[in-house]
């Protein structure tokens, strides 16, 4: 049976380097040109007629795109209204990626802190930017909070600086993590169902049932795991724009 983290290797699908560096299409960047495909087909198709009484596919994307805008106005308010194509393409290739990964044989590439420490410090210094645009540098008020005395800056600052450093390490150790530990656990308990299946069947039975319903609960974080990571970005991009 495959060791469980054989499923996160990265092939090279079509091998090539340029001065002695690998950028080689691997089985990872196939798995995210198929996700764009996949998003820009749908939301193309499904508005495409633009029925006055949505069909189906309307209506999902319809929910989506509202789902997000909500998202957006909650968390930003109406400065952010500006950002909303960012968002809604950052929670489309987060929510899609996670749903591929939960196709059999297939790949996740949110499972590798490569690819969400990307999606996180494009988010990262992009805020970070709009902050500075926004303020000024009077953004580095960020770093000391508002009313707080003058003699607690040796301790408030660091700390400050610290966690504000620290956001695109947790927002893409959160997916990667989240991500990688549920589909270990789907391989390894899968590989209980075919090992106490091929001799036994109804031992066999009862990690077939676990397994559907880990499953089941895999989708839901798949889908949370999105949402987490969107929102997370909408409360920075808010804090950028009317800082605290």
């Amino acid at each position: 049976m495959a060791s469980p983290v054989e499923q996160f290797r990265i092939e090279p699908l079509v091998p090539f380097e340029i001065g002695g560096v690998n950028i080689s299409f691997t089985n990872s960047a196939l798995l995210m040109v198929v996700c764009v495909c996949l998003v820009t087909a749908f939301l193309t198709l499904s508005v495409r007629g633009r029925a006055l009484i949505p069909g189906r596919w309307q209506s999902m994307a319809e929910v989506m795109y509202e789902f997000t805008a909500n998202m957006v106005r909650d968390n930003v308010g109406s400065q952010g209204r500006k950002y909303f194509p960012f968002i809604f393409t950052l929670f489309m290739f987060t929510l899609f990626g996670d749903l591929l990964g939960m196709i059999p044989f297939s790949f996740t590439y949110t499972s590798h802190i490569i690819v969400t420490f990307g999606l996180a410090i494009v988010v990262f210094i992009g805020v970070t930017i709009i902050g500075f645009i926004q303020h000024g540098f009077g953004y580095l008020r960020m770093f000391f909070p508002h009313g707080a005395p003058l003699l607690t800056a040796p301790v408030l600052v660091p700390i400050e600086l610290i966690s504000y450093c620290s956001r695109p390490f947790s927002l893409a150790i959160r997916l990667f993590a989240n991500m990688t530990v549920g589909h270990i656990i789907l391989q390894v308990m899968a590989g209980f169902v075919i090992s106490l299946g091929a001799y036994y069947i109804l031992p066999g039975i009862f990690p077939m049932v676990f397994l559907g319903g880990l499953t089941v609960l895999e989708f839901g974080i798949a889908i949370l795991q999105a949402y987490v990571f969107t929102i997370l970005s909408c409360i920075y991009l808010h804090d950028a724009i009317h800082m605290h």
